[in-house]
């Protein structure tokens, strides 16, 4: 992602942040119950959340969310007003693609991809700005800091007949940033009391890679790219 876009993903989060700070002030005395499940508001609320990642990467020959991983931690929201809290989390989340059968590259017809895929395993630090509706559900937006925590790049071609690991090793050859930074939006819809059901869409914002792969493996820059569903349960 260029620095413009870059610029401009920053840009709408101050204004929508700023949409829902404006709008939590205007119903601070609105007469609704607080905005979180509990009666009485506290400043700091915690709790755990766990689910699964649907991931693919942006930069590759593969479509779709095919790889699935966990997507766990804790989570703390800190109440700026009757209904918007900033929420901070610690995660442990697996992304990364999986091809879905062979197929011939693109970028070189005589070399078939019997099998393709990246396993990257981070620590996640997302920080959000939230808004609660009267039903307690939640919208928030916000960005992810992502360290990687191990990797693995598996390639399996057949460019005359026998069939063998690609190489060199790409995971040596081809290495994943340490660190990335990424773009996310989610809803939380409240379920029962402390519980609810978290749907997320994250996407990197700086590419997951410095170096690519041959243009027989690898068509441009590697953005992450997933959906996240969750539970999450606040406690008291």
């Amino acid at each position: 992602m260029n620095k413009s876009r870059k610029f401009a993903a920053l840009i709408g989060i101050t204004i929508i942040s700023s949409v829902f700070c404006s709008a939590a002030r205007a119903q601070e005395d609105d007469g609704e119950p607080h905005g979180l499940y509990v009666e009485q508001p506290n400043v700091f609320y915690g709790g755990v959340v766990a689910g699964a990642n649907f991931a693919q990467v942006d930069g590759d020959y593969y479509a779709g969310y095919r790889r699935i991983g966990l997507n766990a931690g804790g989570i703390v929201y800190a109440q700026l007003a009757k209904h918007v809290a900033l929420s901070l989390e610690i995660l442990y989340s697996q992304k990364g693609s999986k091809s879905d059968g062979p197929q011939p590259s693109p970028a070189y017809n005589k070399l078939l991809i019997v099998n393709y895929g990246i396993k990257a395993n981070y620590a996640e630090i997302p920080v959000m700005i939230n808004y609660f509706d009267k039903r307690k559900t939640h919208f928030g937006i916000g960005i992810s800091y992502n360290r990687l925590v191990n990797s693995t790049e598996s390639v399996t071609a057949d460019s005359g007949g026998s069939t063998a690991p690609f190489s060199p090793n790409f995971n040596e050859k081809y290495p994943f940033r340490k660190d990335e930074f990424d773009f996310l939006a989610g809803v939380d819809f409240h379920l029962w009391k402390g519980l609810f059901l978290d749907v997320r869409f994250q996407y990197s914002i700086t590419p997951m890679r410095t170096e690519l792969p041959p243009v027989a493996y690898a068509r441009a820059d590697q953005y992450n790219n997933m959906w996240a569903v969750r539970f999450m349960y606040l406690l008291k």
